[in-house]
């Protein structure tokens, strides 16, 4: 399903740990690292479309998380040409995505990369809030930085952290 301006509508989800860290995975077959993401399917939600895609990529059922907050309309990111499939109509020039944070509720045991017939992730492991705007592949990085900080707030109070400064932006406090 892609929408009149070429954007896949997508959900990208941020999964929390009781000390304010992130999931972050690494594909399968691939050396790039990033949240769990995915296409929205015609007849899904966005909240549909992330519990299934939650389950999916991490086997984490909408029991063992809670919803803390999730962005305001669409994000957008657009892909390089190289990624671009020309020969398929319509043409997708990128995703917009709505993003979830997620709480872990369960323990991390209770992560299973490879309950789905083809796993999205084949290793993962918890990292700072800060780190995926870093390090995401570069056409993803602008919409990371959006997502992370806008749920900044919510992660401080949350998990009764201080995540200090977006890397981009060092000199001034976080915006809601």
């Amino acid at each position: 399903m892609i929408d009149f301006d070429g954007y896949r509508p997508n959900v990208g989800i941020v999964l929390l740990n009781a000390q304010g860290q992130v999931f972050w995975a690494r594909r399968v077959r691939r050396d790039g690292w990033q949240f769990p993401q995915g296409g929205m399917h015609t007849d899904e939600t966005p909240d549909e479309a992330m519990y299934r895609e939650l389950y999916e990529e991490t086997g984490l059922r909408r029991e063992q998380v809670e919803i803390l907050g999730s962005t305001h309309g669409w994000l957008r990111y657009r892909l390089p040409n190289r990624y671009q499939r020309r020969g398929e109509r319509p043409l997708c020039v990128g995703q917009k995505q709505v993003w979830f944070l997620l709480r872990l509720l369960d323990d991390d045991s209770a992560l299973k990369l490879d309950v789905h017939e083809t796993p999205e992730f084949d290793l993962w492991r918890w990292v700072d809030f800060w780190y995926p705007a870093e390090h995401v592949v570069a056409f993803k990085r602008g919409v990371y930085e959006r997502a992370l900080r806008h749920f900044a707030p919510l992660v401080e109070t949350a998990c009764r952290v201080t995540l200090g400064f977006s890397p981009r932006n060092p000199s001034a406090r976080t915006p809601g």
